[in-house]
């Protein structure tokens, strides 16, 4: 019987681990679209749009598999995951990026008014200070 060489996906997965994600429980190799999903005993199946899931993947180069993928899982995906929900704990929505601008723009203003309300507080008085025409 003829078997699905898998050696090229598990060097690819130590190699180019940002080309395969996780989609609803199945591994994805991006480029190809084929979609692998591995069993409790180690058993390997393959999803894909060509004929590759016409061969079956041999049971213990299923195993190696299998552990390449835990291993990517552990080292590449799940530290990947993390990564990005601690990096969305410091994005601000766009609501709350409008009410802070909104903020800082009210809080400049009443700096202003009150810089100015103090200049007119101390402008020199009998002095003057504009020429208003005569009426």
């Amino acid at each position: 019987m003829a078997y699905l060489d898998v050696s090229p996906m598990m060097t690819s997965l130590r190699t180019n681990p940002e080309d395969f994600a996780i989609a609803e429980g199945w591994l994805r190799h991006i480029p190809s679209r084929h979609d692998f999903k591995f069993d409790p005993d180690g058993n390997v199946h393959l999803r894909a749009q060509c004929d590759c899931s016409h061969l079956a993947v041999q049971t213990e180069q299923g195993r190696e598999l299998a552990g390449a993928y835990h291993h990517w899982e552990a080292h590449y995906w799940r530290p990947l995951l993390i990564n990005r929900e601690f990096a969305s704990h410091f994005r601000r929505s766009p609501v709350r990026q409008f009410l802070i601008d909104v903020t800082a723009w009210l809080h400049r203003r009443l700096q202003q008014q009150q810089q100015q309300q103090q200049q007119q507080q101390h402008a020199p008085r009998g002095q003057v200070t504009a020429l208003h025409p005569a009426e």
